[in-house]
């Protein structure tokens, strides 16, 4: 039988973990917490990882993080994740402007898009980029604006 590694823990470190293992911001984190805390009490990688949902080498690799960092270390860090491929800051301009030009087919704009990029993605990526970047309209009971307010959303449709 293989050894079982474990962490000691002080008494104020079970409760701040006990604490954000309940209270945590992220589900992620609360369960990194909960893998502390049941390794704490020596229970083997296998065990906790079955108790929590996850693989051995998970549990192992957070077991590992917390001893090297601490608290700080269970929490997922910020530019970790896949990036977007059409990013707001560098794109925008080019995604309306080919959006507008290709008004009724998508595919069209994307085809443009492709060339003027240099990136590959599909119909789908760039419907769900003009969706998330559509501009908010105010309300107003003016009949003029009801009125721009339906073709804008009709545009909306024939794009997308």
């Amino acid at each position: 039988m293989a050894k079982i590694k474990s962490v000691a823990l002080t008494p104020d470190q079970r409760a701040v973990l006990g604490k954000a293992s309940r209270h945590g911001k992220s589900y992620s984190f609360r369960q990194h917490c909960l893998m502390i805390l049941l390794k704490a009490q020596q229970r083997t990688s296998k065990d906790v990882a079955a108790q929590v949902g996850c693989c051995e080498v998970v549990v192992n690799s957070w077991m590992k993080r917390y001893q090297n960092q601490g608290l700080d270390g269970l929490k997922t860090k910020a530019g970790q994740g896949r990036l977007p491929i059409l990013d707001k800051e560098n794109v925008l301009a080019a995604v309306r402007l080919a959006a507008q030009q290709n008004r009724q087919r998508v595919s069209l704009a994307k085809a443009e898009l492709t060339r003027e990029l240099g990136k590959d993605f599909s119909t789908q990526t760039l419907t769900r980029f003009l969706k998330k970047r559509r501009p908010l309209q105010a309300h107003s009971t003016s009949r003029k604006a009801q009125t721009e307010r339906r073709c804008l959303r009709v545009q909306a449709r024939v794009l997308i």
